[in-house]
């Protein structure tokens, strides 16, 4: 199985890792259009791996250490071109307990696990488990993540250097107030304006570049006081370097990183495969989940070994590279590459660029990444649909995204259960020799079965009695039990009990159960009719 999973996803990754060079009409044009793309990707990159290196208690380097090389490896291998990883808050906001506790080193050896572990998930081709992922929860979970990124630039309206990590994220410190806040305030706003019409002037330069070009250009020229990149932490750096995790190779070790490896791995595989599903939308491209599964465990398991942080797809910057036209690998590789620029040749210089630019550009994200048709839609849909996405949206606030995911998974699940659960019933009637027939209507399972025994009057039912499944599946044990309960009460009455139109797969189900003895000529293409008996607690046939 492991082999044959990983064969087919090398062909797959041949295939597709080859052609993007023709993807688009990849030209000289479409280069230029990918490389500012990746620029502005970089540039957005900076503060955002500064600061969540600061959530998760880390040196900052770590954090962009981990955005370049996650970056890098998902962008040449991922399931989808165009998406951009890096060090996200999701995982941040796990990793701070692990590192106050033992330190960084077992960050390190916790990362490396944690890839490994998405590198097998990828293999088995447990990615294709994200279909089961209901519309609603989707509309919830970019509703929340529009929320959250927006909440993320709140700390970026604080003095520099007193904001503290509160090991929930960054925290504390004093609010910009006065002239410097209507001045921080002033530049977002100009950033966003020009965002918003850069594209109805030009498209050769990308509108989230110009904003952060213009406005940076403004605030150096006139030498405006307001907080910068520098101001968070330098960035200036060399290049990272192979560093196996200093960490005991004990029991002890494994199981102090196994849990957060697990939990690690599970919020960056959802996130990331979210993340593919929405870039999916945008480009009209599918597929994919298996290869992005094995890349983000590749990239995770080598960050480890280099130092970094590890991380997932980054949803927000994706935004960014989506929208400023990044379609191809190109734009990915050349993010990862332009933000290790920065740090080993251009600290200085990116360390000028205002916050207030970078705000505005996230602001700007906020707005397209928010499912705005969902405020109109919440009247229209059935409640539980409209239930499922405002708690999405809650959860992920206040929670997770991971978390706020399966919530609504589980959510949907039980609410699908409950209304399928609702449908079964019978129609009956007498054939002319004096059976009665119950043609069974709706799914037979275990929120069902309470269901299906109420709607048999075996005291009052014929000597002989046949149970239709022509519009009805059996599914599950439960259903199987209900059946040879039913039967039961009719063996009890000396009455004989018939069952007809099993599907096929029903059919294997009673019989690998040990519950049917086909011997019927009845329906032989697929012996569906049945007879049933009860004989020492087994169902046997012979029509």
């Amino acid at each position: 199985m492991l082999r044959t999973s990983f064969t087919s996803f090398t062909k797959n990754l041949n295939v597709t890792d080859l052609r993007w060079l023709q993807d688009d009409g990849f030209s000289l044009a479409r280069m230029r259009i990918e490389l500012l793309s990746g620029l502005t990707v970089a540039l957005a990159l900076v503060p955002e791996a500064v600061a969540f290196a600061f959530v998760a208690g880390v040196n900052p380097l770590v954090g962009l250490y981990a955005a370049f090389i996650v970056g890098l490896i998902t962008a040449l291998i991922g399931g989808r071109p165009g998406m951009i990883s890096g060090a996200t808050g999701a995982l941040a906001v796990v990793m701070v307990a692990l590192v106050a506790e033992h330190g960084v080193e077992y960050l390190f050896a916790t990362v490396v696990l944690m890839g490994l572990l998405q590198i097998f998930a990828g293999v088995m081709q447990w990615g294709k488990f994200m279909r089961l992922v209901p519309h609603p929860v989707m509309l919830g979970f970019v509703n929340g993540l529009a929320i959250v990124i927006f909440l993320a630039q709140m700390s970026q309206f604080k003095v520099p250097g007193t904001i503290q990590n509160t090991g929930h994220g960054m925290g504390g410190g004093e609010w910009l107030s006065g002239g410097p806040l209507a001045l921080m305030l002033a530049l977002v706003a100009l950033t966003m304006a020009i965002i918003w019409v850069t594209p109805r002037i030009t498209r050769i330069v990308p509108a989230p570049l110009a904003g952060i070009g213009i406005v940076a250009a403004i605030v150096i020229v006139f030498g405006l006081d307001v907080p910068r990149v520098g101001d968070l932490a330098s960035i200036k750096g060399g290049l990272p370097d192979w560093h196996i995790p200093m960490v005991p190779l004990t029991w002890e070790t494994f199981q102090i990183i196994l849990p957060y490896s697990i939990i690690l791995a599970a919020i960056g595989l959802i996130e990331s495969l979210l993340t593919l599903s929405l870039v999916g939308d945008i480009t009209g491209k599918r597929g994919g989940a298996s290869q992005e599964c094995i890349a983000q465990g590749v990239a995770n398991t080598v960050t480890g070994f280099f130092g970094g942080m590890g991380g997932c797809a980054m949803i927000g910057q994706s935004m960014i590279n989506v929208k400023s036209g990044g379609r191809t690998r190109v734009a990915g590789i050349a993010a990862a590459v332009f933000l290790l620029l920065f740090i080993l040749f251009a600290s200085g210089i990116i360390e000028l660029i205002p916050l207030a630019a970078l705000v505005g550009v996230m602001f700007m994200v906020v707005i397209g990444t928010f499912a705005w048709n969902s405020l109109t839609i919440l009247r229209k849909v059935p409640l539980t649909d409209a239930f499922v996405i405002l708690l999405v949206t809650v959860v992920t606030v206040y929670a997770d995204l991971a978390m706020a995911v399966v919530v609504g998974v589980i959510v949907s699940a039980l609410a699908y259960a409950w209304n399928n659960a609702r449908r079964i019933h019978a129609k009956t009637y007498i054939t002319p020799e004096g059976a009665r027939v119950y043609q069974v209507q709706g799914p037979l399972f275990f929120g069902s079965s309470d269901g299906f025994l109420e709607m048999f009057d075996v005291a009052g039912d014929p000597s002989e009695v046949i149970v239709d499944f022509a519009d009805s599946r059996v599914v599950d044990q439960s259903a199987l039990q209900a059946i040879e309960t039913v039967a039961g009460k009719y063996e009890d009455l000396g009455k004989r009990i018939q069952l007809r139109h099993l599907s096929r797969d029903c059919h294997r189900l009673l019989t690998k159960a040990g519950h049917l003895m086909v011997d019927s000529d009845d329906d032989p293409d697929y012996a569906l009719a049945v007879n049933y008996q009860v004989r020492t607690g087994v169902l046997g046939g012979g029509h």
